[in-house]
């Protein structure tokens, strides 16, 4: 049997920092200190061991410490990798007091680094790369969960019109325009056909469910995606806004929850799973966890889970194949996203099974 591959250890910290040149980070020095306040060098640059689709750098200065996240260079899928609504979107967020990273500049000029970025400030704090959240005891476990939880609500509550987000997307029909974009992505990277997979694509679009309400949505809520106060289990800063957009609150929640059902990686290149850790002490049943939610945000219940953990699932192998895509191209930005081929076709094969819930 193989050893279980330890995520917490390969996706924290830094690397040296590649694909920024000794002209790139000079054109980056000069364009810093005429653009972010009181930025002066000189300045270090090491990249982010953990994260897929843009390249995320951690620069330490004089002036203290930065995050830059940028395009990923080369060949890109139809509105990937959308950076400048990051931007926009936590730009607009720490305005309401949101938890979140906040912008200091956005870039579009290719000519500095050789492709568009910007810069937020660096939140000091922990992430847990292992949703089960190793190393804490049962009551900060149940605080970290609560607190993920009440994060992920608060959001859904954010009035986007309030926030200057009211054109950020088109609000209804989200999930039918996910489904949509997605199988085309999936069409346009596959290497290989998933029966799977072609049965969603065909199934889903007359499954979806009816969209009562419109809220910002962050499209890859996990615990991953959370920086978490260094001494308490609190959420601080979301991260990784670059599916962000007005839809369905529904649809981005249950993708909050599909850890509790994720298929284990054995590789490491797959998404943090609770297989085999639900019963953990602190670690909520999924059932109290989205009274929780619905209590937060108003709601009775959350009717059609089925479909939407389908649809989510479905959305998740669409995007892990538009990353194999990317490394065959040469654009992929993690050196782990070769072995997504493999994870692929476990997640197809869930989405299946809670389509077959649903009455596919």
């Amino acid at each position: 049997m193989s050893e279980a591959f330890d995520r917490q250890t390969a996706f924290s910290g830094t690397r040296p920092a590649s694909g920024i040149t000794g002209l790139g980070k000079a054109n980056l020095s000069t364009y810093l200190e005429s653009h972010v306040l009181g930025f002066h060098g000189p300045f270090t640059i090491e990249q982010f061991k953990g994260g897929q689709s843009n390249p995320t750098y951690l620069i330490t200065s004089g002036s203290g410490r930065y995050v830059l996240r940028r395009k990923p260079p080369g060949k890109l899928l139809p509105s990937a990798h959308a950076i400048e609504r990051e931007y926009r979107v936590t730009s607009a967020l720490a305005r309401q007091g949101f938890p979140v990273a906040r912008p200091l500049c956005y870039c579009a000029d290719e000519s500095i680094i050789g492709t568009a970025f910007f810069v937020m400030e660096h939140v000091a704090g922990r992430v847990f790369w292992e949703p089960w959240a190793p190393g804490l005891a049962a009551g900060d476990r149940a605080r970290l969960f609560a607190s993920l939880n009440e994060t992920i609500a608060r959001l859904h509550m954010v009035d986007a019109g309030a926030a200057g987000l009211a054109d950020f997307g088109k609000g209804k029909g989200y999930v039918a325009r996910q489904i949509k974009r997605w199988s085309e992505q999936y069409r346009a990277s596959a290497g290989q056909s998933i029966e799977e997979m072609d049965r969603l694509i065909a199934w889903l679009p007359g499954a979806c469910p009816v969209q009562s309400q419109s809220a910002i949505v962050h499209g890859d809520f996990r615990p991953d995606n959370c920086i978490i106060d260094p001494d308490e289990p609190r959420v601080v800063a979301v991260l990784d806004w670059e599916l962000a957009t007005l839809g369905d609150p529904l649809a981005d929640y249950t993708y909050h929850l599909m850890m509790w059902f994720m298929p284990r990686s054995d590789s490491g290149a797959g998404v943090g799973s609770l297989l085999g850790h639900e019963h953990d002490p602190g670690i909520p049943a999924i059932d109290s966890y989205i009274r929780d939610y619905c209590s937060q945000t108003g709601r009775d219940k959350i009717a059609d889970l089925n479909v939407y953990l389908a649809y989510n699932f479905f959305r998740i192998a669409a995007i892990l194949q538009g990353i194999i895509g990317r490394v065959r191209d040469g654009t992929a930005a993690n050196q782990n996203a070769a072995h997504m081929a493999s994870e692929v076709r476990p997640l197809a094969h869930t989405a299946w099974r809670f389509a077959e819930m649903a009455g596919a």
